[in-house]
């Protein structure tokens, strides 16, 4: 692609042609794939890729931001975390005669770029972590049995790999709780 990657969501923005269509022809038959993968439809993916299109351009537009990392990458988090928030949204619905008054569109945007800027500091925070630390919560939030990371890094036990990702996760907590954006995205 001709476009820098740190250029394209200020294209974006700026509603160039070549960044979207280069998105939809890039990005949407991953986005697709996901949700279809996890009980959506190809509407779904289809609102979900919109719905995050739009809340990238209005949060860009109300505060400007970077993306450290790839564009698509970051793109691609956002579709997840919409399309996760929207099946949690419809666990909670329950059937029955009575009328359910849904979250209105705002409300949904404001939550959704809520969850992304969290998203967005526990992912600088991690960064500062050691590279151990780093490789230890990776494998843990993957969910890799403690045997095999005990394997994998050369550890004595599965206590000694439970400690040290208990300790890394009580750095990981200090430093977001340090961040003064923390204690501003608490209060909402």
């Amino acid at each position: 692609m001709s476009i820098n990657e740190k250029d394209q969501l200020k294209l974006l923005v700026a509603g160039d042609k070549k960044v979207i269509q280069d998105l939809y022809m890039h990005q949407f038959p991953k986005i697709r794939s996901f949700i279809i993968n996890n009980n959506g439809t190809v509407s779904d993916a289809e609102d979900i890729f919109q719905k995050a299109l739009m809340q990238l351009i209005a949060r860009y537009r109300v505060k400007e931001f970077v993306v450290e990392g790839s564009f698509s990458g970051y793109f691609y988090v956002a579709c997840r975390n919409l399309w996760r928030r929207e099946l949690n949204k419809q666990k909670r619905i329950v059937t029955n005669d009575e009328i359910i008054e849904r979250n209105k569109e705002a409300e949904d945007m404001t939550m959704v770029t809520l969850e992304q800027e969290k998203w967005e500091l526990f992912q600088e925070k991690l960064a500062e972590l050691s590279d151990n630390c780093k490789q230890l919560l990776q494998m843990f939030f993957d969910k890799v049995p403690y045997k095999e990371i005990v394997n994998k890094l050369g550890y004595n036990s599965d206590n000694v790999v439970r400690q040290r990702i208990f300790n890394c996760k009580s750095q990981l907590t200090k430093l977001i709780k340090k961040d003064s954006r923390f204690n501003q995205i608490k209060e909402l």
